[in-house]
């Protein structure tokens, strides 16, 4: 999968797609056995050196209402993904995140990876979170 047409055409029919812009698709991911869905984002981005990324990322917590350094101390604990910032309608917000070099991606890496990102956001929004559901 060289190009962001491919993996949005694996996407789209794979997964519930439910926000599509150009290089960004917003998609549905169910996890567990409860029927819970994760919401989790794909985005094509590029390094200085043109080399192009496809970032994978779950929202799973306002930071407000968790300290930063534990947050970042969960980090070192992750074998795949991150933990980062972001804001969504002007409030800071933690997301778990992963990026792939586009040379790396295969069919079995995306599903992979989607699937991952879904259920470890999910556990991690259901432990900062106490059970609830934002995303």
């Amino acid at each position: 999968m060289d190009t962001f047409a491919a993996i949005e055409e694996h996407v789209k029919d794979h997964y519930d797609v439910v926000h599509e812009e150009p290089f960004m698709l917003g998609l549905e991911v169910p996890v567990g056995e409860s029927g819970r869905r994760q919401s989790v984002f794909l985005a094509e981005l590029k390094s200085p050196d043109g080399k192009r990324f496809l970032r994978v990322e779950t929202t799973v917590a306002p930071l407000a209402d968790h300290d930063p350094e534990k947050c970042l101390r969960v980090n070192l604990m992750l074998r795949t993904g991150y933990l980062a910032v972001g804001d969504m309608e002007g409030m800071a917000f933690l997301k778990l995140c992963e990026n792939m070099l586009y040379s790396s991606i295969t069919v079995e890496a995306l599903d992979y990876l989607i699937t991952h990102v879904a259920e470890l956001g999910d556990k991690i929004e259901i432990t900062l979170n106490k059970g609830g559901d934002w995303f």
